[in-house]
């Protein structure tokens, strides 16, 4: 029963993780209207959370060595709804410290939630990371899909659409409670937890679990920010192409669901990485030469990125030797990988405002996810030894 609960806790956690990020996108017109923003500010409110991404990665360990993984989540949840709220104030200045705050206790999550599952289910790993990836995929659709529906009905407008996912926030602080009352006291620090946890930098492995990370991340965060105005710009409506963003995330859940029986049936994950990185590259050529079938585009980007997502999460796990090493390299990659993220929206639309049209930004995610092909091929086997 007390696993039971934990797998409950755990999958609700992950429900959070990304449900307050993807409905920015099909918003973001509003957002920027009403508020004055220039494009450029605009662009920060997807860019920004994952800097807080990049920052605050490497220190987990640390923190988490110091005050118990379980409490160390539970203070996230907290920060987290407390983004939420914030950034549904009236104010820019509010919309940017919310934003800051969301980035904050996502991270956290991010970070530990591989690491609690090598720990307390190393022999179910394949099957847990692809369940609480479906449901992280799942939530953060319907959360893109909704959007622009609740804008529109609700009083409030874009703050109730973003601000109504404080509820779910506060049903994981509680879900999540029962695993910080019990969590036992954090013993004394050692040298490693005072100085700093020590991460993998020297490892090879370790750099391709991060690239491939960092690019699937990458290719993600520019579909949510950008990937609606391609649409639009092609004639589909605001609706219409929020419902394509909810298309490319629903798809992507339901083929994170597959990848477990790939993963039992391959020797290694190399050739389903790969595979699932040359299907988002050809997700990005259909996008540059026949942008008019969007619903086509948005299920091959689902199909690619869905498995990418479970593979990029399982490898943080399967590529390390134990628990704490699983969180270390959990840290590197989301620091490093996130930081790659980040430049990825805002180079998106810098090629755009240069070239004053779509294709050399989608030429720019043909080669990234080219790249990430090549990346697979290294990322998808072996262990990573984590330096004591």
């Amino acid at each position: 029963m007390k696993k039971t609960l934990l797998v409950w806790a755990l999958l609700v956690v992950a429900a959070n993780l990304r449900a307050s990020l993807t409905g920015v996108g099909p918003l973001l017109d509003q957002v920027q209207t009403e508020l004055e923003l220039a494009p450029a500010v605009a662009g920060l409110l997807n860019t920004v959370p994952l800097l807080a991404f990049a920052v605050i990665s490497p220190i987990v360990p640390k923190l988490a060595a110091r005050w118990r993984p379980e409490r160390l989540l539970g203070g996230a949840l907290v920060v987290l709804a407390l983004g939420i709220a914030v950034r549904s104030v009236p104010a820019a200045v509010g919309l940017f410290v919310g934003t800051v705050l969301i980035g904050a206790g996502v991270a956290v999550g991010n970070v530990l939630l591989p690491s609690l599952v090598k720990r307390d289910f190393p022999t179910r790993m394949g099957l847990l990371t692809s369940a609480y990836a479906t449901v992280m995929g799942g939530v953060a659709a319907v959360a893109s899909g909704v959007a622009v529906p609740i804008s529109q009905v609700a009083p409030g407008g874009w703050r109730t659409a973003w601000g109504c996912w404080i509820v779910l926030a506060l049903v994981a602080v509680v879900l999540w409670w029962p695993q910080v009352r019990s969590a036992r006291p954090a013993p004394a620090p050692s040298p490693e937890a005072v100085h700093g946890h020590r991460l993998p930098w020297r490892s090879g492995l370790a750099w391709a679990v991060t690239a491939f990370m960092g690019l699937q991340s990458l290719g993600f965060y520019v579909v949510i920010t950008w990937l609606p105005q391609v649409f639009q710009d092609s004639g589909v409506s605001a609706a219409g192409a929020g419902w394509l963003l909810f298309l490319f995330q629903a798809v992507a859940v339901l083929t994170g669901l597959a990848v477990p029986a790939a993963l039992r049936w391959a020797r290694d994950q190399r050739a389903p990485a790969a595979v699932s990185s040359a299907v988002l590259l050809a997700g990005y050529l259909g996008l540059l030469v026949a942008p008019g079938w969007a619903a086509l585009w948005s299920v091959v980007l689902g199909l690619g990125g869905g498995a990418c997502l479970v593979l990029a999460l399982a490898f943080l796990g399967l590529r390390a030797s134990d628990a704490d090493g699983a969180g270390a390299l959990s840290a590197m990659a989301q620091s490093i990988g996130y930081l790659l993220a980040a430049a990825g929206p805002v180079a998106f639309g810098l090629l755009y405002t240069v070239g004053s049209g779509w294709q050399a930004p989608i030429v720019l995610m043909c080669a990234a996810s080219a790249g990430q092909v090549v990346v697979a091929m290294v990322a998808g086997r072996g262990t990573v030894g984590v330096p004591r």
